[in-house]
Order: C-alpha cells, then structure tokens, then sequence
C-alpha cells in the first residue's frame, strides 16, 4: 500500500530537485520517493524478481535517451583534436 504525503520545500530546493528529474525522465515526486527510499533501510530488504524486472526495465528505458548533439566514437586522431581545441594549441 502506498501513501500519499505532502511536503513543503523551499523553492530553490523544488527547482533542484525537479531539473534532476527531468534529466533521467521520472516524474518529480518518484524522485524524491526513490531518494527517501535510498536512505531508509527499505533498500536493504530482498526484492522479488518481479520487481527486479520492473527496475531493470525503468533503467533501461533510459538507454540512448542522451543526445550530445555531436557523434561521438573512439578516433584517437578526431580526440586528439578536441583536446587541442579545448587547451587552444595547434593541431596538425
């Protein structure tokens, strides 16, 4: 059985708390649920295969879901390039 309970925040902590989120895609209170729940002994306890299934398949929604806007991919010649870039040398 779930409760509901409310909670009074201040606004700077809300608009943290909700960016966080945001950026793995739950809704603002199953991220304050899942960290209340990190810090309580609740996590200690066994959990069925089912619902090991149900958190593994949450996490894995989540695969792919960040764009960097750019590929990306393991070109020593193309890093070595960016990192140049990034300290301002030259590069050949």
């Amino acid at each position: 059985m779930n409760q509901v309970v409310t909670l009074e925040i201040r606004d700077e902590l809300y608009a943290v708390l909700k960016q966080q989120a945001e950026s793995v895609g739950i809704s603002l209170a199953e991220w304050i649920a899942v960290a209340l729940e990190q810090q309580s002994s609740l996590l200690s306890q066994p959990k069925t295969d089912a619902e090991k299934e149900v958190a593994r398949q949450r996490f894995r929604r989540h695969a792919g879901s960040i764009d960097l806007g750019n590929p990306t991919g393991t070109d020593n010649v193309s890093i070595d390039a960016d990192l140049v870039r990034a300290y301002g040398g030259d590069f050949n």
